[in-house]
């Protein structure tokens, strides 16, 4: 398809989101969860207008990618439509769907994975609700809920509906999406790996997996990463292979818990995916191992890790939105493959879209924050600009705004560290981008660190996992820190104080606004 061609095929499915009629029965659909399977949530956000279906995509033409793109840019990444592809062409085939993505758009979505009772559109409203909804997970000692995982009968397993094993295992018939022309090739990109160590216990971990051949694909824990732990232990055991399954279409909690590591190397995730779903997670045992995997995933890949051989893999587009390099990693022997009838599929478009809701993990570390800097009100890690953090202080005293970005700065994940006042909306960027404009000054409000550790797919680094870190302290600056005796009021904090009626008044017009603007 041509560039005419596809952005006349946009236009069209804008139109066709503007007018979508649910496929759901509201009155059949749990409106928030947690959800037991990927079908029930998606159901859900169908039944909320959130879920675009299309018929057809030409992925060798890579549309699919042009979509989700162009979505993003009309909506943003908070109101860009999850995509449903009923049929999609592959190295020249049509392949049956459903295949998934962007199914983790938003707030509000957020919100219904993890049970916030009265869910509504308002993504500030939600982000807030949803960790409100968090701190009740947490005990006093800052310690996660947890329920450990059942085993349930393999005839009580939908992912056992189809069984494939010997030589009809072919992975590459299977609706795998290649995202970019200069990736490697095809990519199962959202699976939960499974593995076990004898004295670790279970890791479940999110790698990805480039489809190699038809009983071959890759295994990609990065080092330092506890599936990467479990390979190396298992050869230094001596053992010529590892076990490994992967669990693609959990229920979005167990998918969440696989992918965002609040698990300590050694702890299970699925105790963590239990204790936020209020339940045992079900697990059934593998056909060709003892591994546990969950009951209601839509398909189960099985198979086993060369530990002592390596092949190359990549490039790929990674989740910071830049071409990565090639690497070493290992690979997987698959040995079979159980799935549900029809399974759906999910493709995380990475780098431009959320892979799963990253919600528990930035709670976390917001808790473990508060514990170091008393004086913390709130932080926030948007998600279209990953590696730069915002928080918000109560400042009291001079310093304590550098001295609130360095401790934060120990984290791995954030390059960029922006301190603002109480009065500043971590999550209004525009708000957050005028204060850093008004209020900050590059000297001597900015610490500069020289070294520090980040993930290893930063297309900055000088160095794989170092990097240098920046702490803007964006908060007025006291005239003990060198700033001014007095800082003008702000407009609008002058508008809320001498006429709070003014928001009053047009919060109770609002609809009646909206209605002219429509006209």
């Amino acid at each position: 398809m041509n560039k005419k061609g596809i952005v006349s095929a946009v236009s069209t499915f804008i139109l066709v989101l503007s007018f979508c009629v649910p496929s759901f029965s509201a009155e059949k659909v749990k409106t928030t969860g947690p959800y037991n399977s990927l079908r029930e949530y998606v159901a859900a956000l169908e039944a909320r207008g959130r879920v675009l279906r299309v018929k057809e995509i030409d992925q060798d033409n890579y549309e699919g990618t042009a979509l989700m793109f162009r979505l993003i840019d009309e909506y943003g990444a908070d109101r860009a439509p999850a995509l449903l592809f009923e049929r999609i062409k592959i190295d020249g085939e049509w392949r049956e769907g459903p295949m998934l993505a962007n199914i983790f758009c938003g707030w509000d979505t957020a919100a219904m994975v993890f049970g916030v009772e009265k869910v509504t559109d308002n993504q500030k409203d939600m982000y807030g609700a949803v960790i409100d909804k968090m701190a009740t997970q947490v005990d006093e000692g800052g310690r996660w809920k947890q329920i450990p995982p059942v085993t349930v009968d393999k005839s009580k397993a939908p992912c056992k509906e189809v069984i494939i094993t010997g030589d009809a295992v072919d992975v590459t018939k299977y609706p795998w999406f290649k995202n970019n022309p200069a990736d490697v090739g095809r990519y199962i990109n959202t699976g939960a790996n499974f593995t076990e160590d004898p004295e670790l216990g279970r890791n479940v971990g999110t790698y990805r997996c480039q489809v190699k051949g038809k009983k071959k694909i890759g295994f990609n824990p990065s080092p330092g990463h506890h599936g990467w732990h479990h390979m190396r232990r298992a050869k230094q055991r001596g053992e010529k292979v590892a076990q490994v399954a992967i669990a693609l279409g959990t229920d979005p909690i167990v998918y969440s818990m696989s992918s965002i590591g609040i698990a300590e190397l050694g702890e299970d995730e699925l105790d963590f995916a239990g204790g936020f779903m209020g339940k045992p997670v079900e697990l059934v045992k593998c056909e060709t191992s003892d591994l546990l995997v969950p009951a209601n995933a839509e398909m189960i890949i099985e198979g086993e890790v060369p530990t002592g051989e390596m092949e190359e893999e990549g490039p790929y587009g990674e989740m910071f939105g830049y071409l990565g390099s090639k690497k070493t990693t290992f690979y997987i022997n698959i040995k079979a493959i159980t799935h549900r009838k029809k399974p759906f599929f999910y493709n995380s478009f990475t780098g431009m879209t959320q892979t799963t809701h990253m919600i528990p993990w930035q709670a976390s570390n917001f808790f473990k924050l508060k514990k170091m800097i008393p004086y913390l009100l709130a932080s926030y890690e948007p998600h279209e600009a990953i590696g730069i953090k915002i928080l918000s202080i109560d400042k009291k005293f001079p310093g304590q705004g550098i001295a609130a970005g360095q401790i934060a700065a120990g984290s791995p994940s954030g390059k960029i560290y922006i301190v603002v006042d109480k009065d500043v909306d971590v999550m209004n960027l525009t708000e957050v981008l005028h204060t850093v404009a008004t209020r900050w000054q590059p000297h001597p409000a900015t610490l500069i660190i020289p070294q520090s550790n980040n993930f290893g797919v930063d297309p900055s680094l000088p160095s794989r996992f170092l990097t240098s870190k920046v702490v803007i302290d964006a908060t007025r600056q006291l005239p003990a820190e060198g700033g001014p005796k007095s800082f003008a009021p702000l407009n609008r904090n002058l508008l809320k104080d001498k006429a709070p009626q003014s928001f009053e008044i047009v919060e109770t017009k609002w609809s009646e606004y909206l209605k002219e603007l429509r006209k």
